[in-house]
């Protein structure tokens, strides 16, 4: 008898931990974060108030780019009163070129794993001159902040899709980066406007993404590499021009952690939800 009920409580335990294991749905497996930047007006006014909605939404796990007027300990405290975490957190390139130690420090106390520049320095378009000192500054970046126990990742704001080569100046720097040091964070949006196809990047580089900012545009929105878009084109993930199947089936087989959703929409915090809804459903 005895013998038969723990059968039973394994099987009922491995029911549990497969449950568990696909508790979001068949193409995320666990439910993405999101980046702060999303919530931007309202963590502006009231950071705990805020992280209290955003958790309601069933979102733990927060990329944040800005402390809000707190410091590094005092947010690591409400997102531990919380059950939150920050995974990674995005800084400026001045931050992580003058203020290494200041970046380190905040980056350890929040618990973030990865830190994140978003642009380099550029009066115009990308040119040869400005990748070449591009990847020798991902490549310091990458080593040091290595040496610290994170780890560096780059995010493309388009740019650098300039061509060169017959294939573009942000081909150039991912393959000229030294592969152990410096990753990627692929925002879907800049990656598409500029007129490349995320889901083929993610084939064509899949060990050097780690983080990806899930997001929409509008549809009818022309092609760009300016990187900026009125916020209003920011629209729920599922009805823009994104092929969000595709790209997450991409992505499954790809060395991406995170998954974040970015809405820079000023409606986000009604759109993340409807966000969350289609994520599960595919």
């Amino acid at each position: 008898m005895k013998k038969v009920i723990s059968l039973f409580v394994i099987a009922l335990l491995s029911l549990v931990s497969t449950a568990n294991a696909q508790k979001f749905g068949k193409m995320l497996k666990q439910t993405p974060g999101a980046v702060s930047f999303t919530f931007r007006n309202e963590f502006a006014k009231d950071v705990p108030g805020t992280l209290d909605k955003v958790k309601a939404m069933g979102i733990t796990n927060i990329e944040f780019s800005n402390l809000f007027g707190k410091t590094a300990p005092e947010l690591r405290a409400l997102l531990d009163e919380r059950g939150m975490r920050c995974s990674s957190l995005g800084v400026g390139f001045a931050d992580l070129n003058d203020k290494l130690e200041t970046v380190v420090q905040n980056a350890k106390t929040l618990g973030a794993e990865f830190v994140r520049i978003g642009s380099v320095p550029h009066k115009g378009p990308m040119d040869l001159e400005l990748a070449k000192k591009t990847i020798e500054d991902f490549n310091r970046f990458g080593q040091k902040l290595k040496d610290n126990g994170l780890t560096f990742c780059y995010h493309n704001h388009g740019f650098e899709f300039e061509p060169y080569e017959g294939e573009t100046y942000f081909d150039y720097i991912v393959k000229n980066t030294n592969s152990d040091l410096v990753f990627f964070e692929m925002d879907v949006v800049w990656m598409h406007l500029p007129g490349q196809d995320p889901a083929a990047m993610l084939k064509k580089y899949p060990k050097r993404f780690k983080l990806i900012h899930l997001k929409d545009l509008k549809i009818g929105v022309p092609p760009s590499k300016a990187g900026s878009t009125p916020n209003e084109n920011c629209v729920v993930l599922g009805t823009g021009q994104i092929n969000y199947p595709e790209i997450l089936k991409a992505a499954k087989k790809s060395a991406i952690k995170y998954y974040y959703i970015e809405d820079e929409n000023l409606g986000a915090m009604q759109q993340v939800p409807q966000s969350l809804v289609y994520l599960k459903g595919i």
